[in-house]
């Protein structure tokens, strides 16, 4: 047995380093442990087992057989236990087999160099494997394991590779085919390498792509919520742009009304005079107020604020925007829109007797802080990033307008529920 122990010791760790380089390249489906620990202890105890037997005979050729064996059957038994897609295991399998092929040919022939070839092939072996497993947990893992649409591509020349290696190795006793077919097989590793550097690389061009493709993605989802709230926000615009007109001329017509209504009361005809009253007390409409400096805000805000008026909604309301910002006034009145809405209609939703209040202000300080409170009810809940939950579907257009504002002027924004108050911080 102590003859054979450097053998026993050179398979021992050859199976060790193999799993730990599958385990490297696949992804692990269970947390248990365990369950990994069983199987490969299973594995190594079989092809351990088998190896003893034909290291007494001194058939190194079987032996190469068994390995095989036993890579072909962590190939299949132990697929259930990572999640990989069934051909992106195929290719890890593949890939294992050249890897070992080439670690086994390197090693064999490169012993001599030691003095104990023995022992040096074990070694050799330890460090191609080391350098293999570190190679891909540093630069290769990341990117391995997240292309999963193109393994087709990639099974051929690997398989190739793989063909080209086995031919130079059946057929005869393993270490003559070793020594005989030195050349083609050392060439064949210089191939593999190209192919797998060439793949790695182009892992690394589909991954950028995938990466750009969402940012592209999520700006043009961002865009899209923009440019719907900006639609809307025009038309409301519009609107309060006709009534801040009919405001002004009837705020120029009020001068003739007094002349009238004076007329009426010199001549003591008190009928006419109160019937008058009445009726343009009826027909007259409040003049907007003046919250801040900038028009598209002002106009936003003074028609938000009528609603929570009309919703009996007390408002607080001190703003300190001017004329000229650094953002879009267009974008920002639609903002601050969308959060107005949003107060008006979680004041809406009280239902256990709290007084519904708007407090609204904004200090200009180089940047603007806006800072937006009303209560809540206490169902009201933030997402896992920390912004509004949408309860029911199509909802939630106008937080996420809010949210895509904040990120493409590169703003802060925070929102936060305490005691049953809503908070709403945006820093731009």
């Amino acid at each position: 047995m102590a003859a054979i122990f450097p053998d026993l010791l050179r398979a021992f760790v050859t199976d060790i380093m193999v799993i730990l380089l599958l385990s490297t390249m696949a992804t692990p489906k269970y947390k248990n442990k365990a369950v990994y620990m069983i199987a490969t202890t299973m594995v190594l105890v079989a092809n351990v087992g088998a190896n003893c037997y034909f290291y007494l005979l001194e058939n190194y050729t079987a032996v190469f057989y068994v390995d095989l064996v036993m890579l072909l059957v962590i190939g299949i038994a132990l697929k259930p236990l990572f999640s990989d897609k069934p051909m992106q295991w195929c290719f890890s399998y593949i890939t294992l087999l050249n890897m070992d092929i080439a670690v086994i040919f390197l090693s064999y022939m490169l012993s001599d160099l030691f003095p104990n070839p023995a022992y040096g092939n074990i070694f050799l072996r330890f460090i191609l494997f080391s350098i293999l497993i570190v190679v891909f947990r540093k630069w290769v893992s990341k990117l391995y394991r997240s292309v999963l649409d193109y393994w087709y591509i990639y099974i051929l020349p690997i398989v190739s590779l793989q063909a080209c290696f086995l031919g130079n190795l059946f057929g005869g006793d393993i270490e003559e085919m070793l020594v005989n077919n030195y050349m083609p097989l050392l060439l064949l590793i210089l191939l593999g390498l190209s192919i797998y550097i060439a793949i790695i690389h182009s892992l690394k061009t589909i991954t950028k792509q995938y990466a750009m493709r969402e940012e592209n993605q999520r700006m043009q989802g961002e865009r899209e919520y923009l440019q719907l709230a900006a639609s809307n926000m025009s038309q409301r615009l519009e609107l309060m742009e006709e009534v801040s007109v009919q405001n002004s001329r009837a705020a120029h017509d009020r001068r003739h009304f007094n002349n009238v209504l004076l007329g009426l009361l010199e001549q003591e005809k008190t009928g006419e005079a109160v019937a008058l009253l009445q009726n343009q007390n009826q027909m007259t409409q409040k003049i907007s107020r003046v919250y801040c400096e900038n028009p598209a805000v002002n106009a936003a805000v003074c028609h938000y604020a009528a609603l929570a008026e009309q919703a009996s909604i007390s408002t607080e309301i001190e703003l300190d925007i001017p004329r000229e910002l650094t953002v879009d006034s267009l974008e920002l009145s639609m903002v601050v829109s969308n959060l107005l809405e949003n107060v008006i209609q979680a004041c809406g939703r009280l239902t256990d007797g709290t007084k519904p209040y708007l407090r609204f202000t904004c200090r200009s300080v180089g940047r603007l802080l806006l800072e937006m409170e009303n209560p809540c009810r206490s169902d009201t809940a933030l997402d896992e990033n920390g912004y509004p939950f949408a309860s029911q579907k199509d909802h939630g257009i106008g937080s996420k307008s809010v949210i895509a504002f904040a990120k493409k002027y590169d703003g802060e924004l925070i929102y936060k529920i305490e005691k049953g108050v809503f908070l709403v911080r945006l820093l731009v």
